[in-house]
């Protein structure tokens, strides 16, 4: 099936016994056994089933199955949040006394937590530009656990050659961790160009509407932890928080999505509720029909923002100008999301008084919703960075990001027009 009908059809079908068309929510905090050998075979891994819906919930079930076969991959886990989906994908295979290597431009909140709070736990992160392939390489050693990116970077607008950064994460016997939050499978599908894992922030384009806050992790299956048991012992060696079971011999290929589950979620408990699970596939559904009029409306709005006398510069990846304008075409077909940033002059004076300004736009730091939103970083999602992490993510003092929504395009220039005569008036 191609990806629109999988947005609306895959992991479910009405129910057998209800008939009910649409997803049933379980609200329920546990199942019953069948008797206490059930049980038992249950805890075990022995037998498939449900126990408690910190682990897992026959509604986000549907949820994970659907996301799984969108990206490609063989299994799911849906948790609370995209951070706690981070954080999850790095404890699964990480401790302390090992690191990550991740690029520098990346989220506000995902920077913050590789530099503070992974560095508390006693795991150090080493970054380098996205498109620095010999630095990056040159920082994986043998304590090295993934390589981490954005496919598509927020606020930056950066689009990353996973190609590139799979083949070189492979090549030092390490798995490539893809942040496909901005992308959504719609536009990119990074399994399909080597990565191993696929995490997201549900919160963002795939619910599409600013109600629900979620998280996803999707394994690709296609990564062998047996190879390296020194590199990855949480995989290889018994977990004596789980009967001494041994994730590569119990799960094979679901090794790594099946300790995500009975290991970070299940002791930790950032679990995704059912009734958000259920909002989320409503978003789902229309995923197809938002990303096209989202890439469209942004596409219309940077070629405005980048022919205005008032504006220093504009990224956004569609533009001919844009230095990943290759890459747009290479990986999303020339339509990279509906994100995009841009300075005016005057800096981040300006900047501010713009977003002031504003009267159709929302003021707020999420992204991905059907309404257009806008934000100055610096303040905002990165404000707890230093300057030479501002200098490394990409981030300027007079940067203004719009997450463009699908309203009609007109009245959205009309809108930042508006605001940048505003921004200009001293």
């Amino acid at each position: 099936m191609k990806i629109e009908t999988k947005s609306i059809h895959s992991g479910y079908s009405p129910d057998p016994t209800t008939k009910s068309v649409a997803t049933p929510i379980y609200q329920t905090t546990s199942f019953a056994f069948d008797n206490a050998q059930h049980g038992a075979e249950l805890f075990s891994l022995q037998t498939e089933g449900n126990i408690y819906s910190r682990i897992m919930n026959p509604t986000n079930a549907i949820l994970e199955e659907r996301l799984a076969d969108l990206e490609n991959g063989i299994a799911a886990l849906t948790v609370a949040s995209g951070m706690a989906a981070i954080t999850y994908s790095i404890h699964a295979l990480t401790r302390a006394g090992q690191n990550i290597v991740s690029v520098s431009e990346l989220y506000g909140g995902t920077a913050d937590f590789f530099s503070n709070t992974l560095k508390n736990q006693g795991i150090e992160v080493r970054y380098a530009n996205h498109d620095n392939f010999q630095e990056l390489e040159k920082l994986i050693d043998d304590n090295t656990t993934l390589v981490f990116c954005e496919s598509i970077g927020n606020p930056l607008g950066n689009i990353c050659d996973l190609e590139k950064l799979a083949e070189l994460a492979h090549k030092n016997g390490v798995p490539l961790i893809v942040d496909n939050t901005v992308a959504t499978p719609y536009l990119i599908k990074p399994i399909d160009y080597g990565a191993n894992i696929v995490i997201h922030s549900l919160t963002k384009y795939i619910s599409g509407h600013g109600t629900t806050i979620g998280g996803a992790i999707i394994d690709a299956g296609t990564f062998d932890w047996s190879t390296e048991p020194k590199r990855f012992p949480l995989l290889n060696e018994p977990d004596a928080s789980y009967h001494g079971l041994i994730y590569t011999e119990a799960l094979a290929e679901a090794a790594f999505i099946g300790r995500c589950r009975v290991g970070p979620l299940r002791n930790t408990g950032a679990a995704l509720s059912p009734f958000n699970a259920f909002l989320i596939l409503q978003g789902i559904q229309t995923l197809h029909v938002r990303m096209d009029r989202h890439c469209e409306n942004t596409q219309k709005l940077a070629e405005y923002l980048e022919a205005h006398d008032s504006v220093e510069w504009v990224k956004y990846g569609g533009l001919l100008s844009s230095p990943y304008n290759e890459l747009s075409n290479k990986y999303t077909n020339g339509k990279p999301s509906g994100i995009l940033s841009f300075g005016i002059k005057g800096g981040k004076e300006s900047g501010i008084k713009f977003i002031d300004s504003l009267n159709l736009i929302t003021r707020l730091v999420n992204i991905g919703d059907t309404k257009s939103l806008a934000t100055h970083p610096a303040s905002t999602t990165h404000s707890q960075l230093d300057e030479s992490d501002f200098e490394s993510a990409g981030i300027s003092s007079d940067m203004i990001r719009i997450s463009v929504g699908i309203e009609n395009i007109d009245d959205i220039i009309a809108d930042v027009d508006q605001a940048i005569l505003e921004s200009q008036a001293y």
